[in-house]
């Protein structure tokens, strides 16, 4: 018995459900079949009774009319015996007689009439033989009536008797398998009425078992993966069910050991990707830059405007303490505008002659969430790679507005801008993540510097909130550059 428990138990649910249906079909259709071939038995019984009854009918209604008719005719000399049909009559009901007989399911009583009416009927062929003779022999009117009155009519009467007999019997018997149909139909009712509540309660208890067989095992997975939900990656399912939850059970307990792995993969990831934002924020600082810097304050001190030495060393000092940002990697979007203003502010000073620069973010946006340097590295590449390279200098522009649930930061230039091509090469590489390895290289290589800054500046977003957000870029030569930054407004 536990075997074959635990055969059912390993058994797929395909199989179960198919095991279910050969249970419930298989008596249905053994009784379908015993009940159709006893109604086709009983009804080919009825249609051989009301057709032996319609035959004989017939015969017993035109057969006594028709011969004595017929007999008296030839009596009186109306017809010759030759031309009568009273030879044909005789034939045609020792043929009908004959066919009753041949149907095979008459009972005895009914088969004995049928031999009194096969003598009767030669009975007649002799009193009408008798009759002829008389006829060929003459004057024998008297002896040829007396014939017809007491042997033909008797005998057809006897004939007629019989038939009617034959027919009553006949419908009785038709009455008896009628009952018998009734009976049938009364036993398959009640067999059908048992035969349902059996099989309801078989189904009921197969139902039962094979939903056990499906519950409990999810049942034991649910714990499992609420478990895992709440961090215990140390529990295993290890389910011996059928094949489907059996699959299912150790996929889910290989799940479990690759989200293992993968969590160590990950604190190990997280712990690189903490060294390369530390390298990126200290490329950030561009010794070029700071050097550049250093040596506009040198030349201004030297020519004494002391008030634009004092704000460039300020707004220096504002740009490192915002690029340390206390060690935090994300900061709000009023600490990354003080960073980018104060970036601007340098540069206006050494590019006065060509920049000018305008800031237009909503200060219900200051206290939203943005990865620390993400502003800057995109308004450097708007001075050095749009507006130095378009004549007569441009404006910088930084807005920021929101839709829904999402925070936009634009930061458009006028400057020479790019040809579509290019925009495209652009796009690809930066959300690809093709990089150039010489993106610092000393031989200032802008180009590569660009997709540099703009890539590790959208991968960072990425990493940090998700493959929806990040920059998108918009750009038509000779008008310039719009760099749009989305970010979950939190």
């Amino acid at each position: 018995m536990k075997k074959l428990r635990k055969k059912w138990a390993e058994l797929p649910l395909a199989s179960k459900i198919r095991f279910s249906y050969l249970i419930v079909i298989l008596p249905l259709v053994a009784f379908t079949l015993f009940s159709v071939v006893t109604l086709l038995r009983q009804n080919k019984r009825y249609d051989q009774a009301i057709e032996s009854a319609g035959r004989a009918s017939r015969f017993s209604l035109d057969f006594k009319k028709d011969f004595d008719y017929e007999t008296y005719l030839v009596i009186v000399e109306s017809k010759t015996y030759e031309e009568s049909e009273l030879e044909n009559m005789l034939k045609t009901a020792t043929d009908v007689v004959d066919e009753l007989d041949n149907e095979g399911s008459l009972d005895s009583d009914n088969e004995g009439r049928l031999e009194d009416i096969r003598m009767y009927l030669k009975n007649l062929g002799t009193y009408t033989r008798r009759i002829r003779d008389n006829l060929q022999e003459g004057d024998k009117y008297e002896e040829n009536i007396e014939i017809w009155e007491n042997d033909v009519q008797i005998v057809t009467g006897l004939v007629r008797e019989t038939i009617i007999q034959f027919i009553y019997y006949e419908i009785q018997d038709m009455q008896r398998v009628r009952n018998e149909v009734n009976g049938f139909y009364t036993k398959a009712l009640t067999i059908s009425f048992i035969a349902a509540i059996f099989i309801f309660i078989l189904l009921i208890r197969i139902t039962y078992s094979i939903s056990r067989s499906i519950t409990s095992p999810v049942l034991k997975l649910s714990q499992v993966t609420e478990k895992v939900a709440a961090g215990d990656l140390n529990v295993r399912a290890n389910l011996d069910a059928g094949a489907e939850l059996g699959v299912l059970s150790r996929s889910l307990d290989e799940m479990i050991e690759r989200i293992n792995m993968l969590i160590a993969q990950v604190r190990t990831e997280q712990e690189n990707l903490r060294v390369a934002e530390l390298e990126l924020l200290q490329a950030q600082i561009n010794p070029h830059f700071l050097y550049n810097t250093l040596d506009t304050i040198i030349w201004l001190a030297e020519a004494g405007d002391q008030k634009k030495v004092v704000s460039m060393v300020g707004s220096l000092s504002e740009f490192f303490r915002a690029s340390l940002g206390q060690g935090r990697d994300i900061v709000t979007i009023g600490d990354e505008m003080k960073h980018v203003i104060s970036y601007l502010q340098i540069q206006q000073v050494r590019y006065q002659d060509i920049l000018s620069y305008s800031v237009d973010v909503p200060e219900e946006l200051y206290e939203c969430r943005i990865p620390k340097i993400t502003i800057q590295p995109i308004v450097e590449n708007a001075l050095y790679h749009g507006i130095k390279n378009k004549r007569g200098g441009g404006s910088i522009k930084i807005t920021g507005d929101t839709e829904g649930s999402i925070v936009y930061l634009h930061v458009a230039d006028d400057g020479i801008g790019m040809k579509e091509e290019r925009l495209l090469q652009i796009r690809s590489k930066i959300n690809i993540g093709e990089k150039t390895d010489n993106a610092n290289d000393a031989s200032g290589n802008r180009e590569a510097a660009e997709i540099f800054g703009l890539y590790n500046v959208n991968e960072r977003i990425r990493l940090k909130f998700g493959e929806r957000y990040g920059i998108h870029i918009d750009s038509a030569y000779g008008e310039g550059t719009t760099v749009t930054i989305s970010l979950p407004r939190m």
